[in-house]
């Protein structure tokens, strides 16, 4: 069944809350460059997460825990800069929020200051509780992250499905419900059983954006180069691609070094 939905010429938190109430799915991608973050915004993407996952898919590390605090506000500066009307998220990196919470609020601080973003991103639950709360009494907005949470990765040793049995489902559901106490305008709830993150949804009043979640959440995040299929060897469940631009933009580039090569470019036309 179809919603109808109201325009909004910039998304704020606000905004958020009434399409969860209004029943409108949420729509949120990563950007990371000026470029790229001006193509998703003019496509109308609700929320632009300036993701940690910069550290993965722009300087090629194994795990989003090297990015560091200034690599991730220089990203959402560019970012920025491109949105006219998404909402645009940052997360703080690993190591930048979670030794004490004076700590957290100085990285939050740092990135809405320096890159004009219009919230930050953190994940964990009761183990952050105290960051989370002194972010948030300092007029930070912040969006949580449940479930498969990356910068853990060490301490999970995989990327499979989180909180498939009961008492980590459980500790899921309480978490969710504590950062929404909290005053966290919405949570990202990433590779769970749908049944559960539906549960989860359903349950509180804050938007649950999903990946890998199913499609009970109020929203959905994909992360764009995978979206666009540049991350080409990248094959999770969860993602559709709608497009190749890894082949695409492999025969365009092989087409190019030919023509350079057989001088065919630049022709009498294209130059002076």
């Amino acid at each position: 069944m179809s919603v109808a939905k109201k325009e909004y010429k910039r998304i704020t938190v606000k905004s958020l809350i009434e399409m969860k109430q209004s029943g409108e799915k949420i729509s949120m991608l990563t950007s990371y460059d000026y470029s790229m973050a001006k193509i998703v915004d003019a496509a109308n993407v609700d929320v632009i997460l300036v993701g940690d996952s910069a550290s993965n898919v722009i300087a090629g590390h194994e795990t989003t825990l090297p990015i560091t605090l200034d690599q991730m506000i220089y990203h959402a500066s560019s970012v920025v800069r491109a949105a006219k009307r998404a909402l645009v998220v940052v997360d703080i990196p690993f190591g930048s929020y979670q030794s004490d919470s004076k700590e957290a609020l100085r990285s939050a601080i740092r990135i809405m200051k320096e890159s004009g973003a219009h919230a930050i991103k953190v994940e964990g639950g009761t183990e952050i509780k105290g960051s989370v709360g002194r972010i948030l009494q300092a007029g930070i907005p912040v969006m949580g992250h449940l479930g498969l949470t990356p910068q853990s990765i060490y301490k999970f040793g995989t990327y499979t499905v989180r909180a498939k049995e009961e008492e980590e489902a459980e500790k899921l559901k309480s978490d969710a419900k504590l950062l929404e106490e909290l005053g966290c305008f919405a949570i990202v709830l990433e590779k769970i059983p749908a049944t559960l993150a539906q549960e989860v949804a359903e349950s509180v009043s804050i938007p649950i954006i999903g990946i890998g979640a199913g499609n009970g959440v109020d929203g959905q995040v994909l992360v764009v180069h995978d979206l666009l299929g540049m991350t080409h060897e990248f094959h999770p469940r969860f993602l559709r691609r709608y497009m190749n631009l890894y082949d695409d933009m492999s025969e365009a580039i092989s087409q190019y070094v030919d023509d350079v090569k057989s001088r065919d470019f630049p022709n009498d036309d294209e130059s002076y």
